[in-house]
């Protein structure tokens, strides 16, 4: 008997997945006969991808946890998640969920699109797992990328006169910076917080800023400095409002700052900043370095890139929508882009490469749905297959408010449209008609065609809004394969599941 044919192996019906009993069988066969074949050991597979079946965004909480019963800490948590992947936390669903079970992030309540719901899952399952909540009070959050120093050019508007809304085309220059992207790509910008909300917020504290605090990259910097560039000051924590309530002298605030912490329904003030909560709590007056270490780091701003590095070699250009809310009865502007807007300067950035590419081939079709500034990465698209001369079937589904004031980049959009780059462009202006209509109202009203274009292998892009949007489009693409593709409703989720696995269904939502 030869060495090989002596080699004992693993029974086919041995409790053993076929990966395992492959690797098995490679390891005993480098055992046992590589002595006398000069074989060297079978190396071990890649392992299988991990299945997460809830990390569906048309799904429910209760569903949701019901798929996670049964797992690990980590896999529940990802459960509890948004399942949007929009990097609002810092993290993705998976990794956030890892980092709280490992005890490498101390707050559970850094999923926006997931809200209060979302919050008290979490704060409820780490609740169960005593050892690794009492851990995260000495833990930081994910380390922030290294960035390089980029210039925003200009900010100009892309909305008329007359609209309700605020949108900016921002270029940025990349020269001397080193950096490069390709479309689908998003870029970082570590833009610091509002001067006018800091300077508020030291008034309320009767701080003058130049008191030398750490922050939470625990570097020394004066108080105004480190709300500026390091710390969060619009978004606290759970954490911030658990060291108020505990550091309120009046009972009535105490017993108000708890309800915010545990995320009761009707705690006011919602939605608070820093400023807010010192307002409407005179009595809770923290030490300044434990208010500075409760408060979040400021992680730099995600924007999806709307240009091609073939079309404007250099520059990285943006669309973005500037944030100025009124609520109790003052202005509240976004940190990222009011910068943008109001006071464009040199600023830290970097890529962040993204999973949101166009297909290899360029003749597959393309769907693409993206409204309001959900049109950034798909004009980045376009311009990158019209640099290139390529021309085919591809489908832009468009909407915003009103045609007449909000047709983001209609010049351009319509310019491909005659040279074929675009093949199909679809509208739908919600406030132009006395009933609101939507890019999922336009995609059922053309679901024969949707479904026509996905059976001739398209893929299919969302961009934009995570919390209503992409979620009446998922569901809307859901009840396509059944109407059209005469499926019931776990085909039509099956069906949608293996699009995604197969790179045809791409979301980049925020």
């Amino acid at each position: 008997m030869n060495a090989v044919s002596s080699i004992p192996l693993i029974p086919e019906n041995a409790p053993f997945s076929p990966a395992q009993r492959a690797w098995l069988n490679g390891f005993l066969a480098g055992m046992y006969g590589g002595a006398t074949t000069g074989a060297a050991p079978s190396a071990a597979p890649e392992p299988e991808p991990e299945d997460f079946p809830w990390h569906d965004p048309a799904m429910e909480l209760p569903e949701r946890m019901a798929l996670a019963e049964g797992k690990p800490l980590a896999r529940k948590l990802m459960a509890a998640m948004g399942q949007l992947d929009c990097g609002q936390c810092g993290y993705l669903c998976q990794s956030y969920a890892d980092a709280l079970a490992e005890g490498r992030e101390g707050s559970p309540t850094l999923c926006v699109p997931g809200a209060k719901a979302t919050a008290r899952m979490v704060k409820r399952l780490l609740a169960e797992a005593p050892v690794v909540a009492a851990s995260l009070a000495v833990v930081a959050g994910p380390a922030k990328p290294a960035t390089r120093d980029v210039l925003v050019l200009s900010a100009a508007a892309l909305t008329a006169a007359g609209s309700t809304k605020d949108v900016r085309h921002v270029v940025i220059s990349l020269a001397e910076s080193g950096l490069s992207y390709e479309p689908g790509d998003s870029i970082g910008l570590a833009t610091p917080a509002d001067p006018g909300l800091v300077d508020a917020c030291l008034a309320a504290l009767g701080a003058s800023g130049a008191e030398i605090v750490k922050g939470p990259d625990n570097i020394e910097r004066s108080l105004r400095e480190t709300f500026l560039t390091v710390a969060d000051i619009a978004r606290p924590l759970d954490r911030t409002t658990d060291l108020l309530a505990m550091t309120a002298k009046h009972p009535r605030h105490a017993a108000a700052l708890r309800l915010l912490s545990e995320g009761a329904d009707g705690a006011e003030p919602a939605d608070a900043d820093l400023l807010d909560l010192l307002e409407a709590f005179p009595s809770a007056r923290p030490p300044l370095a434990d208010l500075v270490a409760s408060l979040p780091s400021l992680r730099p701003r995600l924007y999806s890139i709307a240009s091609s590095p073939r079309a404007t070699p250099g520059e990285v250009h943006l669309c973005v929508a500037v944030v100025r809310d009124q609520r109790r009865g003052r202005v509240r502007n976004g940190v990222g882009s009011t910068f943008l807007a109001d006071r464009a300067d040199a600023v830290p950035a970097y890529i962040q490469t993204s999973h949101f590419r166009l297909p290899k081939d360029p003749a597959t079709p393309v769907i693409m749905v993206g409204p309001g500034t959900g049109v950034a990465p798909f004009r980045a698209f376009l311009a990158e297959r019209n640099a290139r001369g390529i021309r085919g079937r591809v489908w832009l589904l468009f909407g915003e408010r009103n045609r007449a004031t909000d047709f983001l980049y209609e010049p351009e959009l319509l310019a491909w449209l005659r040279d074929g780059t675009l093949s199909r462009l679809d509208t739908a202006f919600s406030r132009d008609q006395g009933k609101k209509f939507y890019v999922q109202d336009r995609m059922r009203e053309n679901a024969e065609d949707v479904w026509r274009w996905l059976q001739d292998g398209a893929h299919f892009y969302v961009c934009g809004d995570a919390t209503r949007m992409a979620k009446d489009v998922d569901a809307t693409l859901r009840r396509i394969a059944m109407t059209e593709g005469r499926m019931d409703e776990n085909q039509a989720r099956d069906w949608m599941v293996a699009l995604a696995r197969q790179g045809r269904y791409l979301r980049d939502v925020y």
